[in-house]
């Protein structure tokens, strides 16, 4: 009889579980800082998805089939905006499956980028840290939104990371006074970098533009237009960035006798595993490295 008991209450159990993991909300969001910073809210009560994963480039990706069906789960979904999602490929995921999609750089001073149509505002406000924070006390508001039964636990796990923001904040500032001032010239392969270079007193400078679609089609004039601009500049190294083909930026820092100073994480954050997995940490490497190549 008491075998039977413990029969029945492990099958009970076993039937169970899947009925408790179903009631997990899921946010699906286009890029891996947005995840992570969604994760740092929901903690273990959302499952948090991510469109892109580490290395992928935002502005020339292609949905596929399964974006679709990842999308079609989702209680919520996120995007950066501003056009980072090339084509507003998670603007229509969102659309095509009905689903409401919160968008993280609502609220932030845009920086202004030029763009073969014109002034645009430049899409990658995270890099300072104080806009970060407003992606978070968006992605708070819309997950509170969606489930206002965990909504004081967002706000807790939210005080907290701002907090980490604001640290993360002071920590840079005190990390780039080493860098003399003649040699805060930051020049990556696209200009990802603009709110990082305003906010801690850089000047950006890359061959392609906000946009990694011209990133293949660089003729050898302005080839050599960059080469000279790096010479003239004077500075010990530039960067290349994880998310992008690395030879171009290699050849044109051979042709202008510079260093590579190391690779950056851009517009996606690293592997799991890796000291870029997360924001904080992708800031973190990102700032030592350039310290370390123009100090």
């Amino acid at each position: 009889m008491r075998f039977r008991s413990l029969l029945v209450l492990l099958l009970l159990s076993l039937w169970l579980t899947p009925l408790a993991y179903g009631q997990h909300k899921v946010a699906v969001c286009s890029t891996t800082q947005i995840a992570d910073f969604t994760r740092q809210i929901v903690g273990d009560d959302w499952e948090v998805l991510c469109v892109l994963g580490p290395g992928q480039d935002p502005h020339s990706y292609e949905p596929r089939i399964e974006d679709s069906e990842m999308v079609a789960r989702a209680d919520l979904c996120l995007q950066n905006g501003w056009h980072l999602e090339g084509g507003e490929w998670m603007q229509d995921l969102a659309d095509n499956n009905s689903k409401p999609l919160v968008t993280c750089v609502t609220g932030v001073v845009p920086l202004q980028a030029a763009d073969k149509e014109g002034l645009v505002n430049d899409p990658h406000a995270w890099f300072a840290p104080a806009n970060a924070a407003i992606y978070v006390r968006n992605i708070l508001a819309g997950v509170s939104k969606t489930d206002p039964e965990n909504a004081h636990m967002f706000q807790q796990r939210a005080a907290l990371y701002l907090g980490q923001l604001n640290a993360l904040d002071l920590w840079i500032k005190n990390q780039v006074v080493q860098i003399p001032a003649g040699r805060r010239v930051l020049v990556t392969h696209h200009d990802a970098f603009g709110y990082f270079c305003t906010t801690y007193g850089f000047e950006a400078a890359s061959p392609a533009g906000w946009t990694t679609e011209e990133i293949g089609g660089i003729g050898l004039d302005r080839r050599q237009e960059i080469v000279e601009k790096i010479r003239d500049i004077g500075v010990p190294s530039i960067f290349v960035e994880t998310s992008l083909d690395q030879r171009m930026i290699s050849e044109i820092a051979r042709d202008a006798g510079v260093e590579i100073g190391g690779n950056l994480y851009s517009d996606a954050m690293g592997a799991e595993g890796t000291a870029g997995e997360t924001y904080i940490g992708m800031m973190r490497e990102n700032v030592l490295t350039i310290v370390a190549g123009l100090k």
